[in-house]
């Protein structure tokens, strides 16, 4: 029996590409998939990587072949795929590996409505008919056919956003050579910005950078073409484009806290008392905003699967986490980059005010960022921390990890990796020297 544990992730399968993921495999994901979802059409669709299309073939040859038909949207945004699911009511795969490197590649699904699969939900199943076999199908097979839904992905985003009689705002876009280099330039269209584009040649193999705004040393180019170009924001994108970073008129990085937060008050202030969504390792200032403005904050665990869910349990208009994924209810409650750009240089252009004092009103604590560390037994070590402080009148709570919440409101958590023997670890305090001893101080504990 093959063992596919090092390929099938948590929410999707993810590997090298072809020694861990080849068109073979992907054909019978492809059938595994419409067997399990027993959908009657699946869409398919594929970034830039040099191994997607080949991959996206098998995929549609897979699913075809198990009697599920078909539509083939070619190179898209993963949020692209996620409009075809949801607009359609179709499931859908897409083939990419996001933010990973040149020789990784992957495909995520979803049900009708862009409902995610993860392991709880098709994806243990999937994993199961991949390494013991499908069963017999003698069926009549599905048929594959094309359609581009660039435009109609577009106008369906414009709707939801109106930048009419905004002031006229230059922005900088850093597409990273992924997929925000063929959907920018028809969502970000020129009659509403002045767009100086980087990077939007599509290349799979990355050759100015990695394809993860996240790490600071991707955003360096796009910092220094904002203050080149006195513009008014800078926006980088992953890969797959369905993550969205920003910076401000003076090439600094904005907090996905602020992001969160400011998009919470525009989507609160059209469907007031609404829920909003934010993980364990968010500031807590979003939750204290989304009270402010007449909501109802609720916590989740880290991951797009467990945000998702609970905007489905809530009925939450929007969500949002750390790491850039933002969530709309009025986009099947799937996480889209374009569209989160869309709502903050809607909210830039409707006032005079630069990025960074817009966004800096959100502002109310000081934030370590996340800290990786390797530790031998994290369980153990989990327990001694807990205890640490829990003696000194801290509240602790597990729903990610461990959470310390002192009585000063000064908080830090801790969430094991599900990789690697890590612990990452994020602080809050009311002040940056505050946050900076309990940061040292639990480190310290960590390395007793």
């Amino acid at each position: 029996m093959q063992d596919l544990a090092a390929l099938i992730k948590a929410y999707d399968i993810r590997g090298t590409v072809p020694d861990q993921l080849n068109a073979e495999l992907a054909f019978r994901a492809g059938a595994a998939f419409a067997e399990v979802s027993g959908a009657a059409l699946i869409a398919v669709g594929h970034d830039m990587r040099v191994s997607s299309p080949e991959l996206a073939a098998a995929v549609a040859d897979g699913a075809a072949s198990r009697g599920a038909d078909v539509l083939a949207i070619g190179l898209a945004s993963t949020d692209m795929l996620y409009y075809a699911s949801g607009a359609r009511d179709v499931a859908g795969a897409m083939i990419t590996a996001s933010h990973n490197p040149p020789a990784y590649n992957g495909i995520k699904f979803c049900r009708p409505g862009a409902a995610p699969v993860g392991q709880d939900t098709g994806l243990r199943e999937i994993r199961t008919l991949l390494e013991t076999g499908l069963p017999a199908y003698n069926g009549p097979a599905g048929t594959v056919h094309s359609e581009d839904l660039l435009t109609e992905y577009a106008e369906y985003l414009h709707g939801l956003v109106d930048l009419s009689g905004n002031r006229r705002l230059k922005i900088v876009v850093d597409a990273g050579n992924g997929m925000a280099g063929r959907t920018a330039p028809v969502v970000l269209d020129r009659s509403a910005f002045d767009l100086v584009p980087l990077y939007f040649e599509l290349d799979g193999t990355f050759p100015n950078h990695p394809a993860n705004p996240l790490d600071p040393a991707n955003v360096v180019d796009l910092r220094a073409a904002v203050k080149q170009h006195h513009a008014d924001a800078g926006l980088a994108f992953d890969g797959d484009a369905d993550r969205c970073f920003f910076v401000d008129e003076n090439g600094d990085a904005v907090s996905p806290n602020n992001i969160i937060s400011l998009i919470a008050t525009r989507e609160l202030a059209r469907d007031p008392g609404s829920a909003v969504v934010y993980n364990v390792i968010t500031s807590k200032a979003v939750a204290e905003q989304i009270v402010d403005h007449g909501g109802v904050p609720v916590r989740s665990r880290v991951g797009h699967s467990f945000i998702k869910q609970a905007m489905a349990d809530h009925d939450a208009v929007f969500g949002g986490e750390h790491s850039g994924h933002y969530y709309f209810r009025r986009f099947w409650r799937a996480d889209t980059g374009m569209l989160t750009a869309l709502h903050v240089l809607d909210a830039l252009g409707e006032t005079d005010q630069p990025l960074s004092a817009l966004t800096a009103q959100f502002s109310r604590y000081a934030d370590s960022g996340e800290i990786n560390n390797v530790v031998a037994d994290v369980p153990a070590v989990l327990a001694r921390v807990e205890a640490h402080y829990t003696a000194d009148g801290a509240a602790a709570d597990h729903l990610d990890g461990l959470t310390i919440t002192r009585p000063d409101g000064a908080w830090f958590n801790l969430r094991p990796s599900n990789t690697e023997p890590l612990l990452r670890l994020n602080v809050e305090a009311a002040d940056p020297a505050t946050m900076e001893q309990l940061r040292r101080e639990v480190l310290s504990l960590l390395n007793t």
